[in-house]
This record gives C-alpha cells, sequence and structure tokens, in this order.
C-alpha cells in the first residue's frame, strides 16, 4: 500500500469515526423529558417506526409531548402575567414620581422668585444654596424616574418576547397537532383499505 493510500484510508476511517460519535451525541441530547419542544419533536420525528410513507408514533409518546407543550404554555403565560404585574406597578410608581417632579418643579419655581434670603425648616439660607438644595433633589428624583423608566422598558421587552413566544409555541403545537390528526386519518384509511382487499380476497 502506498503511502498515498494509506493517508487516504486513514482519512476516511477518522472522518468515520468523528461521524458515529457525532451522530450519537445528537442522539444523547434528544429526549422526550428534556430540551425544547422543538428537540423533543424531533426526538418523536427520530423514534418514530417507518410504515410506507408515514410515521407510526406511541401514542404515550404524543400524550407526553402534549403535557410538554401545556406546561410550557402554562409557564410562558406565568411569565407574561409576573410581567404584566411588574409592568402595571412600575408604571404607577413612575405616575408617582412625575407628580412628585412636577411639584419640585413648582416649588422651585415659585422660590426663584422670592428674596435671596428664605426660610427653610427654620433657618434662613440665601437664594444660591437654597436652589442648590431644590436642584439636587430634583436631581435624585429625576435620576430615579430614569431608573424605573429603564426597568418599565425591561418589563415591556420581556413582556413582549414572552408574547411572541407563546404565539410561536401554539403556532407549533396546532400545526403539530394539525399534521398528526392528517397521519392518523390516513393510516386509519389505508387501514380500511386493508381489511376491505382481505373481505374481497376471502370472498373470491
Amino acid at each position: 500500500m502506498t503511502r498515498k493510500n494509506l493517508l487516504t484510508a486513514t482519512s476516511l476511517i477518522l472522518f468515520s469515526i468523528f461521524t458515529v460519535i457525532a451522530q450519537e451525541s445528537d442522539k444523547k441530547e434528544l429526549s422526550l423529558t428534556e430540551g425544547s419542544i422543538d428537540n423533543q419533536f424531533e426526538y418523536i420525528f427520530q423514534k418514530a417506526n417507518n410504515y410506507q410513507d408515514y410515521k407510526v408514533v406511541k401514542k404515550n409518546w404524543l400524550l407526553l409531548l402534549k403535557k410538554n407543550t401545556l406546561d410550557s404554555v402554562a409557564r410562558l403565560e406565568k411569565e407574561l402575567a409576573t410581567s404584566e404585574q411588574l409592568t402595571s406597578t412600575q408604571k404607577s410608581k413612575i405616575d408617582n414620581l412625575n407628580k412628585e417632579l412636577a411639584s419640585t418643579n413648582q416649588q422651585l419655581a415659585t422660590v426663584t422668585e422670592e428674596k435671596d434670603s428664605i426660610s427653610f425648616f427654620g433657618a434662613l439660607i440665601n437664594k444660591p444654596a437654597y436652589k442648590g438644595i431644590m436642584w439636587g433633589i430634583v436631581a435624585i428624583l429625576a435620576l430615579i424616574l430614569g431608573f424605573f423608566v429603564y426597568k418599565f422598558k425591561n418589563a415591556n421587552t420581556v413582556t413582549q418576547e414572552a408574547q411572541k413566544s407563546l404565539a410561536e409555541l401554539e403556532e407549533e403545537y396546532e400545526e403539530h397537532r394539525r399534521k398528526a390528526l392528517e397521519r392518523e386519518q390516513k393510516a386509519r384509511r389505508q387501514l380500511q383499505d386493508e381489511i376491505n382487499k382481505q373481505k374481497l380476497t376471502k370472498t373470491k
């Protein structure tokens, strides 16, 4: 055997080994009890028995897949409800902060029209110092408002993503249910045809 043929044979053997390892790894990743709904569908598709152009799926597999799908939908609905509740709470806090900020700005506008010396908590302080205090309060409220606006936007993003995921999951489930029903109807028709053929054969 030449060196070139030896290298070629070695390469083919290594490629075959890596292919088998990769296939075994993929098989281990697919499961009906773990992983995404898509992986569970793939598991059923790969494990189902072949009958001509159809796939014969165990009933308990479909029931387990249905349960897992419904559990995923319920979890997404729960997350969506939590996000909506969080959004509502944060919106209420933001409204309150807006009111406080508006009130503070109004007080600040009134203060700027008064005398240089202002009574603040019973003590007279000059106008620039008073302005500094008030603007400090405004800045703190603005920072707090910005924080809650940020959290509110994040909550909206989570809500939208959860709604999108829920819609996609429901669509995927309906599509699978429709295909499974079609396969079952075709199998029943084919079985009935076979029964009819057997009856005709016996009659002859």
